[in-house]
């Protein structure tokens, strides 16, 4: 179910900025141990004899690097740590498993929330917006493994020194990153081919191939309610981004991407502190969702009657 409110007085909490405290950062580095705890969980469970045990731990790790991509995404807005300095050092390996080059990620996305709301918009993830909103425009976008074409496309670029940035200019310093991890990236892949050239590619296979496999639709699904079926044609995120309350389970899934129209609001805040400022997006938002389930619920009703919602999609996070 879907609440709806006209705004009914100004917002106090929602757009107050806020600096990343120590509180805060251990918070997230919390987030990281657990992170690291499951993925290892679901890696001893790929490597099992047992087929349920297999199926259940490349599911696992499919999960987890979702999860991570979501901390990634902390990341890029330097609201995990105190100083500038561990958010590229964090950010970097938190990608690699979905092939989201770090710095490449973090231009778009700030472009992005810039931008919402106009022409020149830049999200990193989705599917093609001007479509109209057809299952088959969603599952074109569920299973986007051609974005991972498109990264060792880049990252062959980058090797050669020609790589550019399509969406505008960015400095030398961000280029120079962006082209580093690129290549941070490529090794990564060569050494997986490696390991499978040498006899080790049954586990290439099933710590990695198989839950990227998986991970494509999981992510998907994860950034899909963030703008679809909101107001895209304005620049207000109190109607252009859509919140869920949600659960504390797939509030730490998501990292808190669920409050996304308090995220939007004040970008730079710590994803830990975002909860507290719900009530007042409840009360003064267009587009807030009790649970993830009332939101495909939702959607699923637009695709059976596009006609009744005349809002047009947009891509995600």
């Amino acid at each position: 179910m879907t609440l709806t409110a006209a705004p009914a007085s100004t917002p106090t909490l929602l757009f107050t900025r806020a600096r990343t405290a120590g509180a805060d950062e251990r918070v997230f580095l919390g987030k990281l141990g657990v992170l690291a705890l499951i993925t290892a969980a679901g890696a001893t469970l790929a490597l099992r004899p047992e087929p349920v045990a297999v199926v259940a731990g490349v599911l696992l790790l499919a999960a987890m690097y979702t999860h991570a991509v979501e901390l990634q995404h902390q990341v890029l807005h330097h609201s995990a740590f105190r100083r500038a300095w561990p958010h590229r050092l964090v950010g970097v390996p938190l990608g690699l498993p979905l092939f989201v080059v770090y710095s490449h990620y973090r231009v778009r996305h700030l472009q992005h929330h810039r931008f919402l709301g106009t022409p020149h918009d830049t999200e990193f993830f989705g599917f093609d917006t001007r479509q109209s909103l057809t299952l088959a425009a969603l599952l074109r976008g569920a299973f986007d493994y051609h974005r991972v074409l498109v990264v060792l496309r880049d990252v062959v670029r980058s090797a050669a020194g020609r790589w550019n940035y399509e969406f505008g200019d960015i400095s030398p310093k961000m280029r120079r990153h962006v082209v580093q991890e690129h290549l941070v990236q490529g090794a990564a892949v060569l050494t997986a081919i490696g390991l499978a050239l040498a006899g080790l590619g049954e586990y290439v296979l099933l710590l990695w191939v198989l839950p990227v496999v998986a991970a494509v639709p999981m992510h998907f699904l994860v950034e899909l309610p963030e703008h679809i079926l909101c107001d895209t044609e304005t620049t207000n995120v109190l109607h252009n981004t859509r919140s869920i309350r949600g659960s504390w389970l797939s509030t730490w899934y998501t990292n808190g991407n669920n409050l996304h129209i308090e995220h939007h609001a004040a970008m730079s805040v710590p994803i830990n502190q975002l909860p507290a400022r719900h009530e007042e997006t409840r009360r003064l938002a267009r587009h807030v969702e009790r649970a993830y389930t009332d939101f495909y619920r939702t959607l699923w009703q637009a695709l059976r009657a596009p006609k009744q919602h005349p809002e047009r999609p947009r891509e995600g996070c």
